[in-house]
């Protein structure tokens, strides 16, 4: 033994050859503020022997560092920005030190090295990845940067133009694409990692490869001449701000530290990342995307402990209806390993939803992310039947046949006949009360909603609706298969349009209302995309989501919140329905869409449109920017606000994410109560009062205007 911490062991591996083994408490291995004090008083002492000649660094479990502790560095956050940067100067120390040790050293990457972790590795002199590593800086993701020495390193090991395209995307890199830039010196199968490492120290150590020249080259100036700098650099920042609209600073700055730092040694250069992590570190942006992160992981949590109280085992599926939706979450179950039974009463859209599946699966295998025996696999757990027999021995079943109630019920109750005793019964119902459709069935305590939303595989969030009568065992076993799914399951109370819908058909209203009374639909598209930070306007979202459904789940809302949701006497969404123009789905609704190369829809004008619309006002009206922006987000924001009092959603934590996951809420805003914590709850009151006159949706609870004068807050400084 030549040292040990509670976070790593250092012995000797072979003659003259030192492993540092990582050993951090816990499931993953994260670097501390502890474990880099530690790690800094044995290099210290590591530096000093004279019998290492070469170090292997290592990890006791799955992964290799999976990254800083940010539970721990949060509040550090908090700090004064002076203050931050000596903090963040003395890690960085570390890893320099790292790099100073005066022998070779080498990482071998079983699993993850992301964030800390892939800095760590680039500190050392070489680096080999078993087939399963993946490296990555995904700092940008919590609204920072790599701060410990990771724009510094990077670039210099792989190049400017791929180390920006690492940082600005914090993409994780497979060990070949990884192995391509020559991030990773070598790919090896998993149990020969050690030996390949130990082997190409030895060579190091006889001189065979050059270790004192690749460290050089790290701690140098970049090797690229004025113009390729200024042609690199430029396309980057045109780049990144081409896709963040300027709404997330950590990738612009990245790519500003990268281009300030390049013609700087390397201690230069970790002055200025030290100085821009800083500044990072006390934005707006970085509060609210570190808060998803920390808000992910307590529905994570949440949700896998809820699966552990049921008693149900699934392992076998079963979606009634193979559209859009049921065909989405028969790929997404078999793909994640459950067996499911997709039936229809059609045989064309079983061929469609197993020909979706196909086309879906085959993507990944022209990714290079799956071979052909796999999608076959995975292929072979749909069952596509007519047969309503075939679906008996399900544990879990999803209808998502038409969403008419009637329709529903008599396909529930039916269905409820033919199952086991055990099995749990759901509704992909996306506005339909769950106890209205419990009302059909002789065990409601056996039913849930259970709502995705489109495109299955792509989006994370399930809400679970439970029902008056659902049980928790039915409510925890709805979960456990959303996990299985690889969703983020969020359990909500019953109400119409549950959670998600229920909050954007104001806003869909308010918008509404704007376009009734002349204002530009287009206009309003883009002051909401570009300067609230929406991945697509209200009505751009509109035609996606279907005019004809909209008009639908309109109508449902105004059922059920007939005071606030009452249908407008003056609404684009009718006259668009009544018109057949339903958006996206038959190429015209607020825009008109058609294919382009690549087969996607791209919306264009439809003088059309405009015309229908100007039946609704006398002449066209213009508002400044910030009164679109308030007339849409008040009603949203009002509507989130009472279903917390309603205890509708359970927690700040869980409707954030629902907004973030389930309709794209901007997530460098947090979500609505991170985002009502940024501007004041207050601040919001009075901006909603000056619109109360316009209605019932513009009007704040009293409960809501008793937060404001108490000063309401929704999270802690930390973020949790």
């Amino acid at each position: 033994m030549i040292f040990q911490s509670d976070s790593f062991v250092v012995s000797f591996i072979k003659d003259q050859i030192a492993e540092f083994k990582f050993t951090v408490p816990g499931s993953v291995n994260k670097l501390s503020q502890q474990t880099l004090n530690d790690c800094l008083e044995a290099i210290k002492e590591l530096r000093q022997r004279d019998d290492i000649k070469g170090m292997v660094f290592t990890s006791d479990k799955d992964h290799f560092i999976v990254g800083a502790d940010i539970f721990e560095f949060l509040p550090t956050f908090q700090r004064p920005e002076q203050e931050l940067v000596s903090w963040i100067k003395n890690a960085t120390d570390v890893f320099d030190a790292l790099e100073d040790l005066p022998f070779p050293t080498i990482s071998a990457i079983n699993g993850m090295a992301l964030g800390g972790g892939c800095e760590w590795v680039l500190a050392t002199d070489f680096r080999v990845g078993s087939s399963k590593a993946k490296i990555g800086l995904p700092e940008t993701k919590l609204g920072i940067m790599p701060g410990f020495g990771g724009t510094v390193r990077l670039p210099r090991i792989i190049g400017a133009d791929n180390a920006m395209t690492w940082i600005t995307t914090g993409q994780e890199n497979r060990a070949n694409d990884a192995l391509k830039v020559g991030a990773l010196d070598a790919v090896v199968a998993d149990d020969a990692l050690v030996d390949a490492c130990i082997n190409m120290l030895e060579q190091a150590i006889a001189g065979k490869l050059d270790w004192q020249k690749r460290r050089a080259t790290k701690q140098a100036p970049l090797k690229m001449n004025k113009v390729e700098q200024g042609m690199s650099f430029a396309m980057a920042e045109g780049m990144v701000m081409g896709k963040t609209k300027g709404h997330y600073p950590a990738p612009v700055l990245a790519v500003k530290t990268i281009k300030e730092a390049a013609n700087m040694s390397r201690d230069e250069a970790m002055a200025v990342e030290n100085a821009n992590f800083a500044k990072l570190a006390k934005t707006n942006e970085a509060a609210a995307l570190t808060g998803i992160f920390l808000n992910d992981q307590f529905i994570k949590g949440k949700a896998k402990k809820q699966a552990k109280g049921s008693s149900v085992s699934i392992n076998q599926a079963a979606v009634l209806g193979a559209g859009i939706m049921g065909g989405g979450i028969a790929y997404q179950s078999a793909y994640k390993g459950t067996p499911i039974v997709m039936k229809d009463i059609n045989q064309d859209a079983l061929d469609l939803g197993m020909g979706e599946a196909a086309k879906l699966l085959g993507k990944k295998v022209k990714r290079g992310h799956m071979n052909m025996d796999k999608m076959v696999g995975v292929l072979g757990k749909i069952k596509p039947t007519l047969n309503n027999a075939d679906v008996q021995s399900a544990d879990i079943v999803v209808e998502a046949v038409v969403e008419n109630p009637k329709v529903k019920k008599a396909v529930l109750s039916d269905l409820e006949k033919t199952l086991g005793d055990n099995a749990v019964l759901t509704s992909n119902t996306s506005t339909i009360r769950i106890d209205e459709l419990a009302t059909a069935l002789e065990k409601p305590e056996k039913f849930c909603g259970m709502h995705f939303f489109n495109p299955v595989p792509k989006m994370p969030l399930v809400e679970v609706i439970r029902g008056e009568k659902t049980s928790e065992d039915t409510v925890n076993a709805v979960v456990d298969y959303a996990l299985k799914l690889g969703k983020s399951p969020i359990v909500v109370n019953d109400c119409p349009g549950f959670f998600v819908n229920r909050v954007l058909f104001p806003y869909f209203a308010g918008f509404s209302k704007m376009v009734s009374e002349g204002i530009s639909f287009a206009k309003i598209d883009k002051v909401m995309e570009n300067v609230f930070g929406w991945p697509m306007g209200p009505a751009y979202l509109l035609d996606v989501v279907g005019i004809d459904t909209a008009f639908h789940c309109t109508g449902v809302m105004a059922e059920g919140f007939p005071e606030r949701m009452a249908r407008q006497e003056k609404d684009p969404v009718a006259v668009f329905a009544e018109a057949k123009r339903y958006g996206q789905k038959n190429g015209k609704g607020f825009y008109s869409y058609a294919p382009d190369r690549r087969g996607r829809l791209k919306k264009s004008h439809d003088d059309e449109a405009l015309k229908l619309l100007s039946t609704l006002s006398d002449s066209e009206k213009d508002v400044d920017k910030q009164e679109m922006i308030d007339r849409c987000m008040v009603p949203m924001i009002n509507e989130v606000l009472l279903c917390l009092q309603e205890n509708i959603i359970a927690s700040p934590q869980e409707a954030d994410m629902a907004l973030v996951y389930g309709i794209g809420f901007p997530p460098f805003r947090g979500g609505v109560f991170r985002y009502l914590d940024q501007v004041g709850l207050a601040n919001f009151v009075a901006t909603a009062d000056k619109y109360a006159h316009l209605g019932a949706i513009y009007q704040v609870s009293d409960q809501t205007r008793q937060w404001a004068e108490q000063g309401r807050v929704f999270y802690q400084v930390e973020g949790q």
